[in-house]
């Protein structure tokens, strides 16, 4: 049985009000590096940014180091920081973006601008004149907001044949780790030999990617689950569950 193509549907709820706003967030995860640098926490971009934000009262962790409980249980109730550049020959631009887990943007700064030559300098200044857009902006974490995880969930096209609820769930294991590779949408992920097995293209929901497995080989999602991550595809009709050892 083939199957035409699978989706991504997200389910993003916000109760207590309508409108999703900064204050409905008490947490914000901050990367160890941006996708414009070239190392983790390059010209002190990440300390600053994760600084910055917690002077505005947020509580910030790292997005990769152990969280507490309930926010571990459940991202979704911390905004993602991100910082953009827009490059120019004779300044150095910088946004802040908040998002939440769906890839929503919850507050977008002024583009922060520095002519300074020296980069340490120039991206430190850039950083901190973006963030000035706080200055105008109150933040107080409202409690009274609960925030639920979105659902993922995989369907199939209009065209693709219906798999039936009875279809055996296979769990299949695999060993070897597989090491990610940054491309443009996203990661490769190499083998010892080395040889690419799968391409992880990027998806607004944290942790899970579509996959391109290339030619003859499945198309399916990989996604994180209980701190493990797991490759699910379709094969005759049947859910394959892989899981898989990666490196980062």
């Amino acid at each position: 049985m083939k199957i035409g193509a699978v989706l991504i549907f997200t389910l993003f709820t916000v109760t207590g009000h309508s409108q999703n706003t900064i204050n409905n967030y008490k947490y914000v995860l901050v990367p160890q590096k941006f996708d414009f640098l070239k190392d983790e926490d390059e010209y002190g971009l990440n300390s600053t940014t994760r600084l910055l934000l917690e002077q505005k009262g947020f509580v910030v962790f790292w997005g990769n180091e152990n969280l507490p409980p309930a926010l571990a249980a459940n991202r979704c109730t911390a905004l993602i920081a991100e910082v953009t550049q827009r490059k120019a020959m004779f300044s150095t631009n910088l946004t802040l973006l908040l998002k939440d887990c769906s890839g929503n943007i919850i507050f977008k700064g002024k583009e922060g601008k520095s002519r300074e030559k020296e980069y340490n300098v120039a991206y430190d200044e850039a950083l901190k004149d973006a963030f000035s857009s706080f200055n105008s902006v109150p933040y107080k974490y409202d409690s009274s907001i609960t925030i639920q995880q979105p659902q993922i969930l995989s369907v199939t096209t209009a065209t693709s044949p219906q798999v039936p609820v009875s279809a055996q769930h296979a769990v299949v294991d695999i060993s070897g780790t597989l090491y990610a590779q940054v491309i443009p949408n996203g990661y490769q992920l190499i083998d010892t030999t080395p040889k690419k097995v799968l391409a992880l293209l990027k998806t607004s929901v944290q942790d899970c990617f579509l996959t391109e497995a290339g030619v003859g080989g499945p198309n399916g999602i990989v996604f994180k689950k209980n701190g493990e991550w797991f490759f699910e595809y379709y094969k005759e009709g049947t859910l394959v569950s892989q899981k898989l050892e990666i490196k980062f």
